[in-house]
C-alpha cells in the first residue's frame, strides 16, 4: 500500500470544512441541542409494567438529554448513530487528518463500532480529502458486548452483555453508512467476537486504531492483535479509558507488559489517545 499526503486541512474549500462540521454535528445529534434523548428503561415493579404496555402500543418513554451530556457522551442516545461526544469526535476527525497530512501509512479502525459513527466519520474524512487508497475496517460482534471471562478479573461483574441496546445487526451499521452516502469499498466489516476476527484480520498497517470495546477482554484482545500494526506516527484511541476501570486496566497493562512510553493525553472525560513515536516528516 502506498499511501501519499493530499491536501491540508488550510487548503479544504470551506464547503469541505463544513461538511465535516455538519457530519459529526449529524452523527452526535448535538445539531438537535439534546432533543435525542434516551429510551427509559426501568427494570422492577410498577415502572417495568407501564414500560411494557407502552411498548406493547408502539409507544416510547423517551428520557431528555441535556445539550451537555450529548456534547459530553455521557447518555445512550435513542436516534445519534454515536454514543461518543463531540469532543471525542473532534479528537477522531483530528487525528484521521494528521495521518493524511503527514502521509502516515496505513487503514483506520474501530473496534466496537455500536452503530456506526465514528467509522463513518472515518470514511467521511476520506472522502472529503480525495483518500482512495486507505479502508474503514469495522469491527464489532454486532450482538453486543461478551458474558465476562474468568479469565479475566478486572471484568468480574461487568453487566455489559445484559443491555440489549448496545447489540446494533451489522444491517443496521450497514444502512447507516449507505444514508450518508458513504458505503463502499472502502469500508469492510469484522464480525463477531474479537479474539476470533482480529488476530487473522487481513490488515497489513494501520494508522489510526481507535478501541471502544468497554471491557479489559475486549481491550486486551484488540491490543494485543493490532496495536503491533499501528504505523510510527499513527494515533491509537481510547473511548472508554476514564469509564470503565477494566479498560483502562487493560491499556496499563498492556502498554507496562510492552514498552509503550508514549504520553496518553486527555481528550475528555473519559477518552485518551497517544500517538505512536517516530512520525514522519510530510512530504
Amino acid at each position: 500500500m502506498t499511501t501519499t499526503p493530499t491536501v491540508t486541512r488550510d487548503d479544504l474549500p470551506d464547503t469541505t470544512s463544513r461538511y465535516l462540521d455538519l457530519l459529526r454535528s449529524t452523527l452526535t445529534c448535538s445539531l438537535w441541542d439534546g432533543g435525542d434523548g434516551s429510551v427509559w428503561e426501568a427494570r422492577g415493579g410498577a415502572r417495568r409494567i407501564l414500560a411494557l404496555a407502552a411498548e406493547r402500543q408502539g409507544v416510547e418513554i423517551v428520557k431528555r438529554s441535556s445539550p451537555d451530556a450529548r456534547g459530553d457522551g455521557r447518555d445512550w442516545p435513542r436516534l445519534a448513530h454515536t454514543m461518543t461526544g463531540d469532543e471525542r469526535m473532534r479528537n477522531l476527525q483530528e487525528c484521521t487528518e494528521q495521518v493524511i497530512r503527514d502521509g502516515v501509512p496505513g487503514d483506520l479502525i474501530e473496534t466496537g463500532v455500536w452503530r456506526g459513527g465514528a467509522c463513518i466519520l472515518m470514511r467521511g474524512v476520506l472522502a472529503a480529502y480525495g483518500v482512495d487508497d486507505r479502508t474503514v475496517w469495522v469491527a464489532d460482534s454486532f450482538a453486543g458486548l461478551p458474558v465476562p471471562d474468568p479469565r479475566y478479573a478486572a471484568d468480574t461483574g461487568d453487566r455489559h452483555h445484559e443491555h440489549s441496546a448496545l447489540a446494533v445487526s451489522i444491517d443496521q451499521v450497514r444502512e447507516n453508512f449507505r444514508r450518508y452516502g458513504l458505503l463502499d469499498d472502502q469500508v469492510r466489516f469484522l464480525p463477531g467476537w474479537f479474539r476470533d476476527t482480529l488476530p487473522g484480520a487481513p490488515i497489513e498497517r494501520l494508522a489510526v486504531l481507535r478501541l471502544d470495546g468497554d471491557m479489559y477482554e475486549s481491550t486486551i484482545d484488540a491490543l494485543g492483535a493490532l496495536y503491533p500494526k499501528l504505523s510510527p506516527g499513527g494515533y491509537c484511541i481510547i473511548d472508554d479509558y476514564g469509564a470503565v476501570p477494566g479498560c483502562r486496566a487493560a491499556v496499563e497493562d498492556y502498554r507496562a507488559a510492552h514498552g509503550v512510553s508514549e504520553p496518553i493525553i486527555q481528550v475528555d472525560w473519559t477518552g485518551v489517545y497517544w500517538r505512536r513515536g517516530n512520525a514522519p516528516r510530510p512530504a
